[in-house]
């Protein structure tokens, strides 16, 4: 499955690391951040529909995720300008939208798309299925 064309996780930097189930301080990290640039096409992994268009902040509406659920699984990908509608049906490689900077609100962080995975609404650890070395 892939949702950019060069798939490789955030490493650290001050505001965290991107691996599944790092430290968030109080918590922890419940999806994979794949290192992506501003402007920079988001694919859909897998056929499916989009069953919800939602913001990420509830204090600051300009940042978005998709998410997409086929037969099997449900993903959400964080930190895009969606190109998509509710209810549509995709498909895998479809654009589901443009990654969005993250630079204004966290400084110093690397741009990324945020990933997380369910299935059957159960989370699960997105890197074996997004990471070029995992695959």
């Amino acid at each position: 499955m892939r949702i950019l064309l060069k798939q490789v996780h955030r490493k650290c930097d001050k505001h965290g690391c991107g691996h599944y189930g790092a430290s968030r301080r109080v918590r922890k990290h419940n999806g994979l951040d794949i290192e992506a640039e501003k402007g920079k096409p988001v694919y859909i992994p897998f056929n499916g529909i989009v069953t919800k268009l939602g913001y990420t902040y509830a204090d600051d509406l300009s940042f978005r995720y998709v998410e997409v659920t086929s037969d099997k699984y449900a993903v959400r990908l964080f930190y895009i300008d969606p190109l998509v509608r509710l209810g549509q049906n995709v498909f895998e490689g479809d654009v589901a939208g443009t990654v969005q900077t993250l630079k204004d609100r966290y400084k110093g962080i690397t741009d990324h798309v945020h990933v997380e995975l369910r299935k059957n609404d159960k989370l699960l650890n997105p890197e074996k299925f997004f990471l070029e070395d995992k695959i």
